[in-house]
């Protein structure tokens, strides 16, 4: 491979005759036409960062890659935050004053699970508004508990909390392991965040045998989630307890957690298990994110919903700005904004509940503004700013057509779905929704439409929480998908790159259009 290290070759558990793999540099993310993996319509362009350049070149190679990198949504965040370095961003502290310039790109996170990152446009003034691209980066999974050591009937057992409302009976029977964060204790007394992540399968849920079970195809699997969905590390030995055998003054995570798992651990971090102050896991799938149908035209994966839209997203505003000419003639911001916590409620430090967007926006207008901003600045500039809402979105199920309304069933590879809903579920509204078609007309990309039955429940996204935040004009979206919520997901390889394109659009083409219309007058 003339020298570069092979950073991530996917798809090692299948045969090479089934499967197509990519080699990629580990420090320039660099797509080989060689390989093997996903061929793109036409040959990427790349810039000094390695993200493509051209408006049709294909993205599926890059996106399972960050799929194959994002575990879980520290891994999500630091991978993005790699891209936008890589891109040239500037990394923000929050804690610190900012010194922002117009043609300026920069970024922060927070938590390691939330990420907002912005190009500032050369011909921005203060009251201009914001573009904005939003999306999570969580997914439902399960998570350890404070506590995860326990043992039954001579095996060792992890015990689970379940995130999200997830459909866990995909979970059974799958090879799991675990990655998330630790905090090790530094040799100097300090502390340090680090990431983890085991790939190798360390542990398994087993269903019954139907010898056990004779009726459950009948009546259906139904597990107990707090007694019957809890993950096998090993078999208990003679000498092994869950319990310590003296109390001890050192973490209080080597008591509560195995200690073989603790032991995996510590040899994935290069350090002792005395060292391990503390552990934050989910439980992961370790099957790899790939290619699947006929034409290779879907992409089999878990955590489609949502890394899809926020890599999409994050791709298309690094796109948009790759050279300071993609910002002389720009009025507004563009953003993306990636929260943590959507499937739980967004109500966290580091979800979409909270102010931190709002802030960021306000932050930024003060920096830019060089004196003192008025009382209304802030609030001008949310009267011009547009907020997408990314999420997935329910494609039609060829087996369960008719759990959708009957004139909205959207399909695969027909391009971004459009989500209304009169009940504010979704925050889209006549207007937002004709706007953002506008970019697609232009452009010549396909949208589609839905609405959930008026006999069914409908579910939400962060559109309607960032909307109703300061009163931000919101369109929601996503790309359709089936088996969403499961281990394992599946979506269109076409739906991606339309959805990268449309987003990239609506950064470049926003303001002309948004020009064009005065509802308020």
């Amino acid at each position: 491979m003339s020298g570069l290290t092979v950073a991530r070759l996917q798809l090692f558990h299948y045969p090479s005759s089934t499967v197509r793999t990519t080699v990629i540099s580990s420090k320039l993310h660099h797509y080989f036409p060689s390989s093997n993996r996903y061929r793109p319509r036409t040959l990427h362009n790349f810039s000094t960062s390695g993200i493509a350049q051209s408006s049709s070149s294909s993205i599926v190679g890059d996106l399972l890659d960050y799929l194959n990198e994002s575990w879980t949504p520290f891994h999500a965040t630091a991978e993005a935050k790699r891209l936008l370095i890589d891109a040239g961003f500037e990394l923000l502290n929050e804690n610190d004053e900012w010194e922002l310039k117009p043609g300026g790109r920069y970024f922060f996170t927070r938590n390691m699970s939330c990420l907002v990152a912005f190009a500032v446009g050369q011909k921005y003034s203060v009251g201009n508004g914001f573009h904005i691209i939003a999306a999570h980066t969580d997914s439902p999974c399960l998570k350890l508990k404070p506590k995860s050591a326990s043992s039954k009937s001579g095996y060792l057992m992890v015990n689970v909390q379940t995130y999200g409302g997830g459909l866990w009976h995909t979970w059974f029977d799958r090879d799991l392991t675990v990655a998330g964060r630790v905090i090790v204790r530094g040799s100097d007394g300090s502390f340090l965040h680090k990431l983890v992540k085991v790939k190798r399968p360390l542990l398994r849920v087993p269903t019954l045998a139907i010898h056990l079970d004779r009726t459950v195809n009948k009546d259906g699997f139904k597990p107990n989630l707090e007694t019957q969905l809890i993950p096998l590390l090993a078999t208990k030995s003679e000498e092994t307890s869950v319990e310590p055998k003296e109390k001890s003054s050192t973490s209080s995570s080597k008591v509560t957690h195995h200690p073989q798992l603790m032991q995996i651990l510590s040899q994935e971090l290069g350090c002792g298990t005395d060292d391990i102050a503390s552990i934050e896991l989910n439980i992961c799938d370790t099957q790899p994110s790939c290619l699947g149908g006929a034409n290779n035209e879907f992409i089999f994966s878990g955590r489609l919903d949502n890394l899809a839209s926020s890599y999409c997203g994050l791709r298309a505003l690094i796109d948009s700005c790759v050279s300071p000419s993609n910002l002389s003639s720009e009025h507004a911001i563009r953003m993306v904004a990636l929260f943590d916590n959507e499937e739980v409620g967004s109500d966290s430090y580091q979800g979409a509940g909270a102010p931190t967007m709002f802030q960021a926006i306000r932050r930024i207008v003060g920096s830019l503004a060089h004196e003192h901003v008025s009382e209304t600045s802030f609030e001008r500039t949310i009267r011009q700013s547009f907020l997408v809402s990314a999420d997935m979105a329910h494609g039609v199920h060829p087996n369960f057509s008719e759990k959708h309304e009957e004139h909205h069933r959207p399909e695969m590879q027909k391009g971004l779905v459009i989500k209304h809903n009169a009940n504010q579920r979704y925050a889209t509204s006549g207007v937002t929704a004709f706007l953002f078609k506008e970019i697609a007309k232009l452009h010549n990309l396909p949208t589609q439409e839905f609405v959930v039955r008026n006999d069914m429940g409908c579910g939400s996204t962060i559109g309607p929480i960032l909307a109703s935040g300061v009163g931000i004009r919101t369109v929601d979206c996503g790309i359709a998908q089936l088996s969403m919520h499961s281990v394992r997901e599946i979506c269109g390889t076409e739906d991606i790159d339309i959805a990268y394109r449309h987003f990239k659009a609506f950064y470049e083409s926003f303001s002309s259009i948004d020009k064009k219309l005065i509802v308020d007058f």
